[in-house]
């Protein structure tokens, strides 16, 4: 094998395993977290991505969540793929209020696409909470044609740990775990543009 610059061993055993640097094997993927496409990279991978090539960074949470729990400073753009409805729903099987889908989440993010000159083989990277709502979204710019969209599958805030002091916590993995550069502050540029009428 040829020297890879500036790429982390970690990624290199993934090259090696599943043909990319850039990728987390599907076979490691929780279902609920796979993708048509099958393209998957944890928050440092994505990271790594942002620093080496022209992807598109989309945080597909709600609003909710980036308003309070803050965005990826590499964030380029905030749409969100499910909102909080104004009479929203308790769920009591999942102890919280039900979202739904955005369903101006495809036409929002063909015209961002279309006015950065974001072409159908532009690797799009997609962040949410843990990395089930990115993996749906994911499926539905696939089926729009795009051909690399990536799904962070540790996601934003990580998942819950199983055990220990943190049990029922995201303390395992994630954006703001893994020490990535985040930030209250939502820059303009990131701002969901259906906020902006």
């Amino acid at each position: 094998m040829g020297v890879l610059p500036n790429i982390p061993r970690t990624i290199l055993s993934f090259a090696f395993v599943c043909g990319t640097a850039f990728s987390v094997c599907a076979g490691d993927v929780p279902e609920k977290k796979q993708t048509k496409l099958g393209l998957y990279l944890t928050a440092a991978e994505a990271q790594e991505m942002l620093s080496s090539g022209d992807a598109v960074f989309v945080d597909v949470r709600s609003r909710a969540e980036v308003a309070f729990l803050g965005i990826p400073k590499r964030a380029d753009i905030h749409i969100p793929y499910m909102v909080m409805p104004m009479m929203a729903v308790f769920n009591e099987e999942k102890n919280t209020y039900d979202l739904e889908l955005n369903p101006d989440f495809p036409t929002d993010f063909q015209d961002y696409a279309t006015e950065h000159g974001i072409a159908e083989n532009t690797p799009v990277i997609l962040i949410c909470r843990s990395g089930s709502r990115s993996a749906r979204a994911a499926d539905l710019l696939a089926d729009l044609g795009y051909t690399k969209v990536y799904s962070v599958i540790d996601g934003y805030e990580g998942d819950k740990a199983k055990s220990g002091s943190g049990a029922g916590q995201r303390v395992v993995n994630g954006w703001r775990n893994a020490g990535l550069e985040w930030s209250y502050k939502i820059e303009p540029q990131q701002v969901y543009r259906a906020d902006l009428n």
